[in-house]
């Protein structure tokens, strides 16, 4: 039985349409930019009438933040348990390995110095290492270009903890991170959530003991700046922050359509409303220093020289001006220890 042949066309002829679909979408995505702060304007409305007023007023933008990210991570939270192992002494101070649970089958790991000699409950500084690092490399011989982030707290009679976060293991592939992370999102959080609740948590099994749980502060370079800004916007016991050569560093890569970011870096709504600027507006009132070295790379530092400003705002509103500062220092990719402990010196003890 013959069959009248079925119409076809050739499939270029569909060229043109698709050219068509990409162009309206790019076109889309400038829109949603150019319209990206009247949306954020609808969430974050800061009150400046009085502090109290302000916090409030921060609540939608910390809910959007925890939604985007997954906060908190889902499981049932166990008992602090702090378990120290000693690992060494010296003048300055006790060095132990510690381990904490926060999540199940998860641990807040790292390395506690207690200074030497200590009377009282003593201030804490959280010293969150960066990209590739660890607590070790940020610690030992000299710290590189950590410096004295560590053991910078711990010359001043302060209690350090510096967290370990994952970047490499042996016997892993070299995108272990990114593995995690990809697959923790698929289940309703990220990395970025359950490193959060490394360093919060933590402070449950550190508080107390002979740490001041009123006088807690973090520090962080590069990938750690990034989670001092991070970490402190979710949790009120850290009262002071330093966060060094990470701030504006993807909003400045993705002015310039670099979006070759770690998947950790990405999450919804990450340029349109919880911009750095504005997870910095989580912290304030409390005191906020941010460092940037003028010869670090562009990415590193002109992107936080465009939204310091942004920030100072809103402490400037509140009468509490002396609280923030953007510190554009002589180096690098450094932590800058002059700056960084002098501000702590005058707002945590």
């Amino acid at each position: 039985m013959s069959q009248e042949p079925l119409f076809n066309l050739p499939i270029s002829t569909s060229d043109p349409l698709r050219a068509t679909q990409a162009a309206e979408l790019e076109r889309y995505v400038v829109h949603l930019k150019d319209t990206a702060a009247v949306r954020a304007a609808r969430i974050f409305k800061p009150d400046h009438r009085s502090v109290r007023a302000y916090e409030r007023s921060c609540r939608p933008l910390r809910a959007a933040f925890a939604d985007a990210i997954g906060w908190p991570p889902p499981g049932d939270v166990p008992p602090p348990r702090l378990r120290l192992e000693s690992i060494g002494n010296d003048a300055l101070g006790n060095y132990h390995r510690v381990s904490i649970p926060v999540l199940p089958g998860v641990h807040s790991e790292g390395i506690l110095i207690l200074p030497a000699g200590a009377k009282g409950p003593v201030p804490l500084v959280i010293a969150m290492h960066g990209g590739g690092g660890s607590p070790e490399i940020a610690l030992f011989h000299g710290g590189g270009n950590y410096h004295e982030m560590v053991r910078g707290g711990v010359r001043r009679g302060w209690a350090v903890y510096a967290p370990r976060h994952l970047f490499s293991a042996p016997g892993y592939p070299g995108d272990i991170r990114n593995r995690v992370d990809n697959q923790m999102r698929l289940q309703g959080t990220s990395l970025t959530a359950v490193e959060m609740a490394k360093i919060t948590r933590a402070i449950d099994g550190l508080a107390g003991g002979g740490i001041d749980p009123n006088r807690i502060a973090m520090v962080g370079l590069s990938y750690g700046g990034y989670y001092a800004l991070m970490a402190p916007a979710f949790e009120p016991r850290i009262k002071a922050v330093v966060s060094s050569c990470y701030f504006g560093v993807q909003e400045w890569r993705y002015a310039r359509d670099e979006h070759g970011l770690p998947s950790d870096f990405r999450f919804d709504d990450r340029m349109s409303l919880l911009t750095d600027d504005r997870l910095a507006a989580l912290i304030c009132p409390r005191p906020l220093s941010i460092q940037a070295g003028k010869g670090d790379a562009p990415s590193h530092r002109d992107g936080g020289i465009l939204l310091a400003p942004k920030v100072a705002e809103h402490y400037k509103a509140l009468g509490l001006a002396d609280k923030f500062e953007f510190v554009l220092f002589d180096g690098g990719h450094d932590f800058d220890d002059r700056s960084a402990w002098s501000f702590l010196e005058r707002h945590l003890q």
